[in-house]
């Protein structure tokens, strides 16, 4: 049972989309785009940017509204059971001046994610991706050394990873993305998601 690495995706998952929550707060409709709507995530994130720059809104403002962003109830503790049982890593392609304050509420995990490229007045002038496909690319790394991936997600950009797993589950997706991928088990909730990957660790 030990070789198994669990690989979770963040926002929609164990976090609500971080996105969603600052189109939210505000009122700017377009930022409610996600990668469950725009599979191309560097053209999502271009239009993201531009969006944020147009209103003049900074690192500051979307870190002042994750502040207030809990972790989904019953994340942590499905995290924390988790974690007892195999090692977890979530994989994300967030950043890290978006994930660190959330990482504090699960307890601190591990988190493989990508960096914001911010200019001294805080404005957001790009990003840098980890590497390219950076979940499928991170599964088949630690497939490399040894490790067997089990994966879970909620999105076009996690459909790789779990491919690519020994056993892979959707979480609280869109029905469309159940309906196109029927051989992927589709869970709702902490509890049945916690077994399924228990069941695949055997």
């Amino acid at each position: 049972m030990g070789m198994n690495v669990a690989c979770l995706d963040l926002e929609g998952v164990l976090v609500p989309e971080i996105w969603i929550a600052f189109s939210k707060e505000t009122g700017i409709e377009e930022l409610k785009m996600t990668t469950r709507d725009e599979p191309d995530y560097d053209k999502l994130m271009k239009m993201r940017l531009a969006i944020l720059k147009e209103h003049g809104l900074g690192l500051k403002e979307i870190q002042e509204t994750i502040a207030k962003v809990d972790p989904l109830p019953g994340a942590k503790e499905f995290l924390d059971e988790l974690r007892d049982n195999m090692q977890t890593i979530i994989l994300s392609d967030t950043f890290e001046q978006f994930a660190k304050p959330l990482m504090v509420k699960l307890g601190m995990p591990t988190i493989f994610c990508n960096t914001l490229e911010v200019a001294e007045n805080g404005m957001i002038t790009g990003y840098k991706m980890r590497c390219d496909r950076s979940k499928l690319t991170t599964v088949k790394a630690l497939q490399s050394c040894g490790f067997d991936t089990i994966a879970t997600g909620d999105s076009f950009n996690d459909l790789a990873m779990i491919e690519a797993s020994k056993a892979g589950f959707l979480f609280r997706s869109t029905e469309q993305i159940k309906k196109d991928y029927p051989q992927y088990p589709a869970y709702e909730e902490y509890s049945d998601l916690l077994k399924a990957f228990l069941d695949a660790a055997k």
